[in-house]
Protein backbone atom coordinates (compact mmCIF):
# COMPACT_ATOMS: atom_id res chain seq x y z
CA UNK A 1 0.00 0.00 0.00
CA UNK A 2 2.78 2.23 0.84
CA UNK A 3 5.24 1.45 -2.27
CA UNK A 4 3.42 3.43 -4.29
CA UNK A 5 6.59 4.46 -6.33
CA UNK A 6 6.25 0.92 -8.31
CA UNK A 7 3.47 2.04 -9.85
CA UNK A 8 2.25 5.54 -11.30
CA UNK A 9 -1.03 4.69 -12.21
CA UNK A 10 -1.56 3.81 -7.95
CA UNK A 11 -0.05 7.10 -7.18
CA UNK A 12 -2.40 9.35 -9.61
CA UNK A 13 -5.06 7.96 -8.03
CA UNK A 14 -3.80 8.67 -4.12
CA UNK A 15 -3.44 12.17 -5.44
CA UNK A 16 -6.57 12.36 -6.99
CA UNK A 17 -8.74 10.82 -4.07
CA UNK A 18 -6.48 13.24 -1.82
CA UNK A 19 -8.16 15.89 -3.94
CA UNK A 20 -11.48 14.68 -3.33
CA UNK A 21 -10.63 15.07 0.55
CA UNK A 22 -9.20 18.70 -0.35
CA UNK A 23 -12.46 19.69 -1.98
CA UNK A 24 -14.76 19.64 0.72
CA UNK A 25 -12.37 21.53 3.24
CA UNK A 26 -13.59 24.15 2.92
CA UNK A 27 -17.86 23.53 3.00
CA UNK A 28 -16.49 21.06 6.38
CA UNK A 29 -14.57 24.48 7.70
CA UNK A 30 -17.56 26.35 7.66
CA UNK A 31 -20.00 23.92 9.15
CA UNK A 32 -17.84 23.56 12.35
CA UNK A 33 -19.01 27.27 12.99
CA UNK A 34 -15.98 27.73 14.58
CA UNK A 35 -13.74 30.91 14.24
CA UNK A 36 -11.34 29.87 11.82
CA UNK A 37 -7.48 29.72 13.51
CA UNK A 38 -9.50 27.63 16.24
CA UNK A 39 -10.66 25.49 13.36
CA UNK A 40 -7.46 25.08 12.25
CA UNK A 41 -5.88 23.99 16.13
CA UNK A 42 -8.88 21.34 15.88
CA UNK A 43 -8.06 19.90 12.43
CA UNK A 44 -4.19 19.36 12.91
CA UNK A 45 -4.55 18.55 16.64
CA UNK A 46 -6.43 15.71 16.13
CA UNK A 47 -5.80 15.11 12.58
CA UNK A 48 -1.91 14.80 13.34
CA UNK A 49 -3.01 12.29 15.90
CA UNK A 50 -4.81 10.28 13.42
CA UNK A 51 -1.70 10.55 11.30
CA UNK A 52 0.64 9.06 13.60
CA UNK A 53 -1.92 6.44 15.00
CA UNK A 54 -1.79 5.69 10.79
CA UNK A 55 2.02 5.21 10.73
CA UNK A 56 1.89 2.88 13.80
CA UNK A 57 -0.25 0.32 12.30
CA UNK A 58 2.13 -0.08 9.77
CA UNK A 59 5.68 -1.63 10.47
CA UNK A 60 7.66 0.33 7.87
CA UNK A 61 6.54 3.31 9.54
CA UNK A 62 6.49 2.86 13.44
CA UNK A 63 10.13 4.43 13.72
CA UNK A 64 8.85 7.52 14.04
CA UNK A 65 12.13 8.72 16.42
CA UNK A 66 14.62 8.06 13.94
CA UNK A 67 13.86 10.80 11.60
CA UNK A 68 13.39 12.78 13.91
CA UNK A 69 17.02 11.86 15.57
CA UNK A 70 18.54 13.05 11.71
CA UNK A 71 16.55 15.61 10.84
CA UNK A 72 14.40 16.90 13.60
CA UNK A 73 15.63 20.71 13.43
CA UNK A 74 14.53 20.45 9.41
CA UNK A 75 11.21 18.80 10.30
CA UNK A 76 10.35 21.32 12.48
CA UNK A 77 10.78 24.10 10.31
CA UNK A 78 8.69 22.14 7.50
CA UNK A 79 6.01 21.58 10.23
CA UNK A 80 6.06 25.50 11.11
CA UNK A 81 6.55 26.68 7.94
CA UNK A 82 4.29 24.69 6.10
CA UNK A 83 1.48 23.30 7.88
CA UNK A 84 1.41 25.57 11.07
CA UNK A 85 0.77 28.96 9.38
CA UNK A 86 -0.21 28.23 6.19
CA UNK A 87 -3.65 26.38 7.42
CA UNK A 88 -4.01 28.51 10.20
CA UNK A 89 -4.13 31.16 7.54
CA UNK A 90 -6.35 29.10 5.17
CA UNK A 91 -8.79 28.92 7.92
CA UNK A 92 -8.29 32.81 9.00
CA UNK A 93 -8.88 33.57 5.30
CA UNK A 94 -12.84 31.71 5.92
CA UNK A 95 -13.49 34.59 8.28
CA UNK A 96 -12.64 37.40 5.53
CA UNK A 97 -13.27 36.33 2.16
CA UNK A 98 -16.03 34.39 0.51
CA UNK A 99 -15.80 30.47 0.51
CA UNK A 100 -15.49 31.07 -3.53
CA UNK A 101 -12.43 33.30 -3.48
CA UNK A 102 -11.21 30.81 -0.80
CA UNK A 103 -11.83 28.06 -3.27
CA UNK A 104 -10.59 30.00 -6.51
CA UNK A 105 -6.92 31.02 -4.52
CA UNK A 106 -6.08 27.96 -3.13
CA UNK A 107 -6.17 26.49 -6.47
CA UNK A 108 -3.29 27.71 -7.96
CA UNK A 109 -1.18 25.56 -5.32
CA UNK A 110 0.28 23.83 -8.50
CA UNK A 111 1.42 26.82 -9.96
CA UNK A 112 3.44 27.43 -6.78
CA UNK A 113 4.60 24.07 -6.60
CA UNK A 114 5.93 24.35 -10.15
CA UNK A 115 7.83 27.65 -9.80
CA UNK A 116 9.19 26.16 -6.03
CA UNK A 117 10.23 22.99 -8.06
CA UNK A 118 11.85 24.80 -10.93
CA UNK A 119 14.14 26.79 -8.12
CA UNK A 120 14.30 24.47 -5.72
CA UNK A 121 14.71 20.81 -7.50
CA UNK A 122 15.38 22.39 -11.32
CA UNK A 123 12.52 21.03 -12.14
CA UNK A 124 11.89 22.27 -15.87
CA UNK A 125 8.51 23.79 -16.39
CA UNK A 126 7.64 23.73 -20.16
CA UNK A 127 5.61 25.18 -22.39
CA UNK A 128 2.73 22.85 -22.29
CA UNK A 129 2.70 22.77 -18.36
CA UNK A 130 2.66 26.72 -18.33
CA UNK A 131 -0.12 26.39 -20.77
CA UNK A 132 -2.48 23.89 -19.14
CA UNK A 133 -2.07 26.09 -15.85
CA UNK A 134 -2.74 28.69 -16.82
CA UNK A 135 -6.18 27.29 -19.02
CA UNK A 136 -6.87 25.54 -16.09
CA UNK A 137 -6.92 28.61 -13.68
CA UNK A 138 -9.20 30.69 -16.12
CA UNK A 139 -11.39 27.22 -15.96
CA UNK A 140 -11.48 27.84 -12.63
CA UNK A 141 -12.78 31.40 -12.41
CA UNK A 142 -15.14 31.05 -14.89
CA UNK A 143 -16.35 27.70 -12.41
CA UNK A 144 -16.34 29.83 -9.54
CA UNK A 145 -17.90 33.06 -10.80
CA UNK A 146 -21.76 32.55 -9.84
CA UNK A 147 -20.92 32.00 -6.29
CA UNK A 148 -22.84 28.85 -5.65
CA UNK A 149 -20.60 27.79 -2.74
CA UNK A 150 -21.77 30.95 -1.26
CA UNK A 151 -24.79 29.37 0.15
CA UNK A 152 -22.21 28.07 3.13
CA UNK A 153 -21.14 31.56 3.80
CA UNK A 154 -21.94 35.33 3.97
CA UNK A 155 -20.98 37.94 1.28
CA UNK A 156 -18.04 38.90 3.07
CA UNK A 157 -15.12 40.69 0.65
CA UNK A 158 -11.86 41.74 1.95
CA UNK A 159 -8.40 41.94 0.59
CA UNK A 160 -6.99 40.76 3.30
CA UNK A 161 -8.41 37.32 3.25
CA UNK A 162 -7.25 36.64 -0.14
CA UNK A 163 -4.16 37.75 1.01
CA UNK A 164 -4.16 35.36 3.66
CA UNK A 165 -5.71 32.53 1.15
CA UNK A 166 -2.65 33.11 -1.07
CA UNK A 167 0.21 32.98 1.47
CA UNK A 168 -1.45 29.65 2.33
CA UNK A 169 -1.29 28.54 -1.27
CA UNK A 170 2.32 29.14 -1.34
CA UNK A 171 2.86 27.74 2.15
CA UNK A 172 1.36 24.31 0.95
CA UNK A 173 3.35 24.33 -2.28
CA UNK A 174 6.76 25.12 -0.19
CA UNK A 175 5.56 21.86 2.25
CA UNK A 176 5.24 19.30 -0.90
CA UNK A 177 8.17 20.88 -2.92
CA UNK A 178 10.22 20.82 1.00
CA UNK A 179 9.23 17.43 2.53
CA UNK A 180 9.65 15.14 -0.81
CA UNK A 181 13.17 14.23 -0.09
CA UNK A 182 12.73 13.59 3.39
CA UNK A 183 9.61 11.15 2.22
CA UNK A 184 11.95 9.25 -0.56
CA UNK A 185 14.52 9.03 2.75
CA UNK A 186 12.05 8.14 5.33
CA UNK A 187 8.71 7.20 3.97
CA UNK A 188 5.65 10.00 3.25
CA UNK A 189 3.70 8.21 5.79
CA UNK A 190 6.53 8.89 9.00
CA UNK A 191 6.98 12.05 7.38
CA UNK A 192 3.75 13.81 6.88
CA UNK A 193 2.81 12.15 10.18
CA UNK A 194 5.77 13.85 11.87
CA UNK A 195 5.02 17.48 9.91
CA UNK A 196 1.26 17.56 11.05
CA UNK A 197 1.34 16.62 14.40
CA UNK A 198 4.17 19.05 15.02
CA UNK A 199 2.24 21.18 12.96
CA UNK A 200 -0.80 20.59 14.80
CA UNK A 201 1.14 21.49 18.37
CA UNK A 202 2.57 24.85 16.29
CA UNK A 203 -1.00 25.54 15.45
CA UNK A 204 -2.14 25.31 19.53
CA UNK A 205 0.68 27.27 20.81
CA UNK A 206 0.54 30.37 18.32
CA UNK A 207 -3.55 30.65 18.41
CA UNK A 208 -2.90 30.90 22.26
CA UNK A 209 -0.07 33.04 22.01
CA UNK A 210 -1.81 35.51 19.57
CA UNK A 211 -5.42 34.85 19.57
CA UNK A 212 -5.49 34.09 23.35
CA UNK A 213 -7.44 31.07 22.73
CA UNK A 214 -6.29 27.96 24.15
CA UNK A 215 -8.12 25.57 23.00
CA UNK A 216 -9.07 22.59 25.54
CA UNK A 217 -9.43 18.83 24.29
CA UNK A 218 -11.97 18.52 27.01
CA UNK A 219 -14.27 21.56 25.67
CA UNK A 220 -15.79 19.42 22.15
CA UNK A 221 -17.67 17.44 24.36
CA UNK A 222 -19.78 21.00 25.01
CA UNK A 223 -19.82 21.96 21.14
CA UNK A 224 -23.16 21.17 19.29
CA UNK A 225 -23.18 18.10 17.55
CA UNK A 226 -23.16 19.73 13.88
CA UNK A 227 -19.93 21.24 15.03
CA UNK A 228 -19.02 17.67 16.68
CA UNK A 229 -19.18 16.33 13.71
CA UNK A 230 -17.95 18.68 11.26
CA UNK A 231 -14.70 19.22 13.34
CA UNK A 232 -14.23 15.02 13.22
CA UNK A 233 -14.79 15.05 9.62
CA UNK A 234 -12.33 17.65 8.79
CA UNK A 235 -9.45 16.39 11.00
CA UNK A 236 -10.58 12.42 10.34
CA UNK A 237 -11.28 12.97 6.49
CA UNK A 238 -10.14 16.14 5.41
CA UNK A 239 -6.59 16.04 7.30
CA UNK A 240 -5.45 11.86 8.45
CA UNK A 241 -6.50 10.84 5.27
CA UNK A 242 -6.05 13.49 3.00
CA UNK A 243 -2.71 14.34 3.73
CA UNK A 244 -1.90 11.05 3.68
CA UNK A 245 -3.04 10.02 0.08
CA UNK A 246 -2.42 13.36 -1.38
CA UNK A 247 1.29 14.18 0.20
CA UNK A 248 2.67 10.74 -0.60
CA UNK A 249 1.22 10.05 -4.11
CA UNK A 250 3.32 13.18 -5.01
CA UNK A 251 5.89 12.09 -3.33
CA UNK A 252 5.99 8.52 -5.38
CA UNK A 253 5.58 10.72 -8.99
CA UNK A 254 8.19 10.67 -10.99
CA UNK A 255 7.16 14.03 -12.03
CA UNK A 256 5.42 16.23 -8.89
CA UNK A 257 4.49 19.30 -10.82
CA UNK A 258 2.60 17.05 -13.38
CA UNK A 259 0.71 15.29 -10.47
CA UNK A 260 -0.21 18.46 -8.46
CA UNK A 261 -2.15 19.35 -11.48
CA UNK A 262 -4.75 17.28 -10.56
CA UNK A 263 -5.59 19.68 -7.95
CA UNK A 264 -7.35 21.69 -10.77
CA UNK A 265 -9.25 19.62 -10.10
CA UNK A 266 -10.74 21.04 -7.02
CA UNK A 267 -13.70 23.53 -8.08
CA UNK A 268 -15.16 20.81 -10.31
CA UNK A 269 -15.39 18.43 -7.71
CA UNK A 270 -16.57 21.02 -5.43
CA UNK A 271 -19.16 21.99 -8.09
CA UNK A 272 -20.01 18.08 -7.77
CA UNK A 273 -20.93 18.53 -4.00
CA UNK A 274 -22.24 21.64 -4.35
CA UNK A 275 -25.41 20.62 -6.93
CA UNK A 276 -25.72 16.99 -4.69
CA UNK A 277 -25.62 17.98 -1.52
CA UNK A 278 -27.30 21.69 -2.02
CA UNK A 279 -29.37 21.94 -4.23
CA UNK A 280 -27.65 23.76 -6.80
CA UNK A 281 -27.69 23.96 -10.49
CA UNK A 282 -24.53 24.42 -12.76
CA UNK A 283 -25.09 27.19 -15.52
CA UNK A 284 -23.85 26.85 -18.92
CA UNK A 285 -20.86 28.86 -18.29
CA UNK A 286 -20.08 26.24 -15.13
CA UNK A 287 -20.76 23.41 -17.18
CA UNK A 288 -18.16 24.60 -20.18
CA UNK A 289 -15.40 25.88 -17.30
CA UNK A 290 -15.51 22.16 -16.09
CA UNK A 291 -15.10 20.89 -19.42
CA UNK A 292 -12.01 23.08 -19.99
CA UNK A 293 -10.61 22.07 -16.46
CA UNK A 294 -10.95 18.28 -16.88
CA UNK A 295 -9.81 18.93 -20.27
CA UNK A 296 -6.34 20.52 -19.40
CA UNK A 297 -5.91 18.45 -16.92
CA UNK A 298 -6.23 14.98 -18.83
CA UNK A 299 -4.12 16.83 -21.36
CA UNK A 300 -1.30 17.55 -18.61
CA UNK A 301 -1.23 14.26 -17.28
CA UNK A 302 -1.27 12.53 -20.84
CA UNK A 303 1.48 15.02 -22.62
CA UNK A 304 4.15 12.68 -22.32
CA UNK A 305 2.01 10.15 -24.35
CA UNK A 306 0.81 12.55 -26.38
CA UNK A 307 3.91 14.41 -27.23
CA UNK A 308 6.19 11.28 -27.76
CA UNK A 309 3.22 10.19 -30.53
CA UNK A 310 3.65 13.47 -32.16
CA UNK A 311 7.47 13.06 -32.02
CA UNK A 312 6.68 9.46 -33.30
CA UNK A 313 4.41 10.79 -36.35
CA UNK A 314 6.88 13.39 -37.23
CA UNK A 315 9.74 11.51 -37.84
CA UNK A 316 7.59 8.84 -39.86
CA UNK A 317 6.88 11.86 -41.88
CA UNK A 318 9.98 13.26 -42.58
CA UNK A 319 11.51 9.86 -43.44
CA UNK A 320 8.84 9.50 -46.38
Amino acid sequence: MLNWHRSTAVAYAAVLLGVFGHASSEFVAVLTALPGPEAAVWRFGLGGIGLVLLALCFPASRDLLTPLRRDGWRLLGIALLGVTFPYIAFHWSLDFATVPQVATLITSIPIFVALLAAAVDRERVSPAQMATGVLAMLGVAALLTDGYLAELAGARHNLFGVLLVTISAAGAAAYVVSMRPLAVEHGALRVTAITMALGGVGAWLAVGAFWGRWVDPAAIAGLPRGSVAAILAMALFNTTITQFVWIGGLAALPDMTRGAYLFFLKPVIAAALAVAFLGSFLSTLQIAAAVLICSTVGVEIAWPRLSARARSWANARSRR
